[in-house]
């Protein structure tokens, strides 16, 4: 996988891109800075989302629930090895018969 573009790359095509004059492609755009038309679109689209202009998940927010996430899993492991201890250790504890 090739590595991501530069943020401030991305930042500067985004930028040409949305100031654009009337009548230039985002096709010949994309063109002129070696990227397909496709990452041009999808740059354009995460830079409305950030900027509040349209609904969707900021990378902030997205972060954050990725965060959250981790730590339920983590937590949830926590709980599962908790309940085991517990029956394990209710176990040894029964009288002999």
């Amino acid at each position: 996988m090739p590595a991501p573009y530069p943020r401030e790359f991305r930042d500067d095509v985004v930028r040409v891109a949305q100031n654009r004059e009337p009548g230039t492609r985002l096709r010949q755009i994309a063109q002129d800075f070696g990227i397909s038309e496709s990452y041009l679109t999808n740059w354009m689209r995460q830079a409305e989302i950030e900027a509040g202009n349209k609904p969707g998940t900021t990378k902030a927010e997205a972060e954050e629930l990725r965060t959250a996430r981790r730590r339920i899993r983590l937590l949830e492991q926590e709980n599962e090895v908790l309940r085991r201890v517990a029956a394990y250790l209710s176990q040894a504890n029964l009288p002999k018969k």
